[in-house]
């Protein structure tokens, strides 16, 4: 009974680890799609500040409206992996903004892109509207 009891409290233990700190706390998942990638709404939106942590992408952006409740996030990946040293993806946030306010409003989202990944250890990420193209290594 006792080796039963060690071996149900080993076996917990070892399902409760986090991956090396890799844990996915991310809000949202990426959608991948060419034509969502190219028809999507695309209200203006400035990015601030992108991050990587784990395999969450951190976007901090703002744009203008009331209180940012009603607005209608995505990120968008083409689903198209330029052929590169690294490969390459191009992704778009996409934002349908229908406040009619001139509140500047900063918010910030994470999206899990552990489905991006490719064949090797590392891709740089295209961003719409972010000036730096953005390395993810694993």
């Amino acid at each position: 009974m006792k080796k039963t009891a060690l071996t149900i409290v080993v076996l917990l233990m070892l399902s409760c680890s986090n991956d090396n700190g890799n844990s996915n706390d991310c809000e949202f998942e990426i959608v991948i799609s060419d034509e969502l990638y190219r028809k999507a709404p695309s209200d203006q939106l400035a990015i601030n500040v992108i991050e990587i942590n784990g395999n969450c992408l951190r976007i901090d952006f703002s744009a203008s409206g009331c209180s940012g409740d009603t607005w209608e996030l995505s990120l968008v990946d083409s689903g198209i992996i330029l052929e590169s040293l690294p490969p390459q993806r191009m992704l778009r946030l996409s934002l349908e903004n229908k406040e009619l306010c001139d509140v500047l409003i900063t918010k910030q989202l994470t999206f899990d892109i552990s489905n991006l990944k490719v064949n090797g250890d590392s891709f740089l990420l295209n961003i719409a509207n972010f000036e730096e193209k953005i390395l993810f290594e694993y």
